[in-house]
């Protein structure tokens, strides 16, 4: 029994349903085959949008007040609605791949020619959301540095715009820091490029444990890193970059990843100002990293205001 929901009801999605091309039955005025309902939810790649469009479509024949949508493999999670004390769950698959797992919410209790009905609707949604996972994954990968697992300058440039664009409309200030490893060369000289490919996996569990959830941390290119974060005030910045410098130094795991060196690194935090693109805050922000270089490395320099 779910504790949430007085009943929750899960059910497995009939074999062989996907073939079929029958109408919908009992809802007058409304019925698709499941052909005609994917026709209707192919015109987006956006899977949070074929949910909810496959949500209002089948409203007629299954009325319900909103539904909750769990793909924990591309960490996306969907609640359009509200939750009511009634629930019915499946778990989507099409040809061996995990679609994830929908939940239909309302207040009366469903009853199996609902459930029924239901059924010959989902085999309208397998294909179009297939596709528009398909689609998230391989952007998701895109957007992926593929030694360190974290985001890469395209993601970068991507969030770093939206972040910029919500400051603007009176969101938190933004503070990107610039990370650079210093050395690096040297390590990869003397210990070889396996060696330095461990050191930069290191280095990225290191800055993910030393930022919060809400920080973004990206690898965009060779041993430079860069953090996006909102900070509540200039001083709250200063704070967290010292805080990656010192997690840099002092991390066993990234030390243990380069016998014989010590590994540091020069950073440099630039605060967003108004009217400023992506690309003048990042080069603000990496000259500050430059100067951090030439005072010594191993040291927080802040761009000018």
């Amino acid at each position: 029994m779910n504790q949430t929901f007085s009943e929750s009801i899960r059910r497995s999605l009939p074999a062989g349903l996907a073939g079929q091309d029958q109408p919908l039955p009992g809802a007058s005025g409304a019925a698709l085959s499941p052909a005609e309902l994917a026709w209707e939810l192919q015109n987006t790649l956006d899977p949070t949008a074929v949910l909810g469009r496959f949500s209002r479509v089948i409203q007629m024949a299954f009325p319900h007040d909103g539904f909750t949508y769990d793909h924990p493999g591309l960490r996306l999670h969907v609640s359009q609605g509200r939750v009511s004390r009634h629930s019915c769950t499946y778990n989507l698959a099409l040809k061996g791949l995990d679609l994830g797992e929908l939940r239909l919410m309302r207040g009366r209790k469903f009853r199996e020619q609902d459930l029924a009905q239901l059924e010959t609707m989902l085999p309208g949604l397998v294909f179009p959301l297939r596709n528009a996972l398909l689609y998230r994954q391989a952007v998701e990968a895109s957007r992926t540095d593929p030694l360190t697992g974290v985001q890469n300058r395209t993601a970068l440039e991507h969030l770093l715009t939206r972040e910029l664009a919500s400051f603007e409309r009176g969101g938190e200030p933004v503070a990107l820091l610039v990370v650079d490893l210093d050395h690096f060369k040297h390590v990869n000289d003397t210990l070889g490029h396996s060696a330095g490919d461990r050191v930069l996996k290191a280095v990225t569990g290191c800055l993910v444990g030393a930022t919060r959830a809400s920080d973004m941390v990206f690898r965009s290119g060779g041993e430079e890193f860069v953090i996006l974060m909102r900070v509540a005030n200039p001083a709250d910045g200063v704070r967290a970059a010292e805080r990656v410098r010192m997690a840099l130094e002092h991390c066993a795991a990234v030390q243990d990843s380069a016998p014989g060196h010590h590994v540091t690194g020069s950073i440099g935090l630039a605060f967003a100002r108004r009217r400023e693109t992506a690309l003048e805050l990042f080069d603000r922000a990496d000259k500050a990293m430059y100067v951090a270089k030439r005072n010594g490395r191993n040291r927080v320099e802040v761009a000018s205001a």
